[in-house]
């Protein structure tokens, strides 16, 4: 029997398996899905689709740069354990290495690594190691120079959290980029500058500000350089280049980047598991479930 592309992916999409594997499945069972299924469970290739409902938040950040490009991806597990997993960090090196030709999350998932597509390197790994895995997101940036720095790093090149910094310019300072990412990384901001951020959110803030700032029932003058002063206060808190400069706290990240002949253009910080929501139960309730009480 003939082996349709439809056949491939409708076993995929039951079993989670591969694409190789998948077909492989089906060329040796002659096309019959359910005995298909069956040989892929005796491959041990199966196991994808019992793990795919887990949620996976823990993980590592892997960084890479080449000076002038950089990329960031999250791979996460369900246990903070697989993170130490040599296998598990080998993956994340070639995710990451690979990566650097791609350009979004998309591209990535269909790359190639050695011979296979990094989506299904992803589901096989799932089958070895049995836990659910995700390459949830992946960030390229460029620029005259790429600076890049891993906190609590569980291997070179990956950790916790991992930051890139693009900066434009030929400043003299050679150690600038990575002083600005370990300031990335220390006061995690939420934008580059107030331009960069969501007006959205802007607005939520000082919608807040202001109700504060009426309830002390000083005059609407009064409320309104009250409100401006809190605003500014709040893009010193989240905006990169207002912060206080964790190496020097009396100027600012954009006066330390000015200092050093540089010009910040972007940055991109990811935190393993920030985002997820993460489902907790107490022991008891867990113990409960499983006797089913």
């Amino acid at each position: 029997m003939a082996v349709t592309a439809q056949m491939v992916k409708e076993l995929r999409d039951i079993s989670g398996a591969g694409m190789m594997d998948a077909k492989r499945a089906l060329v040796e069972t002659d096309g019959d899905m359910e005995i298909a299924i069956d040989w892929l469970r005796t491959k041990g290739l199966a196991k994808a689709a019992k793990k795919s409902g887990r949620i996976a938040a823990e993980g590592l950040v892997g960084v890479a740069s080449d000076g002038k490009t950089g990329v960031v991806v999250e791979i996460n597990s369900e246990t903070d354990f697989v993170g130490k997993n040599a296998d598990f960090q080998a993956m994340v090196a070639g995710i990451t290495k690979t990566a650097m030709g791609a350009t979004d999350l998309d591209a990535l998932l269909a790359a190639d690594m050695e011979g296979a597509t990094v989506a299904d390197v992803v589901t096989s790994k799932i089958a070895t190691i049995g836990e659910n895995l995700n390459l949830r997101r992946m960030l390229r940036l460029e620029g005259t120079s790429v600076a890049s720095y891993v906190h609590n790093a569980a291997a070179p090149g990956m950790g916790k959290i991992g930051v890139l910094v693009a900066l434009s310019g030929n400043g003299d300072d050679a150690d600038i980029g990575g002083q600005i990412a370990m300031h990335v990384a220390a006061a995690n901001p939420a934008a580059l500058s107030e331009a960069d951020m969501d007006p959205a959110a802007i607005e939520r803030e000082r919608q807040v500000l202001t109700e504060q700032a009426r309830e002390s029932g000083k005059p609407e003058n009064i409320i309104e350089n009250m409100i401006k002063g809190r605003m500014k206060k709040y893009f010193e808190e989240v905006t990169l280049l207002n912060q206080k400069f964790v190496i020097d706290p009396d100027i600012t990240v954009a006066q330390a980047a000015q200092n050093a002949g540089v010009e910040i253009q972007g940055f991109a910080r990811f935190e393993v598991g920030e985002g997820i929501d993460k489902k907790t139960e107490d022991f008891a309730a867990e113990v409960a479930k499983t006797i089913g009480g």
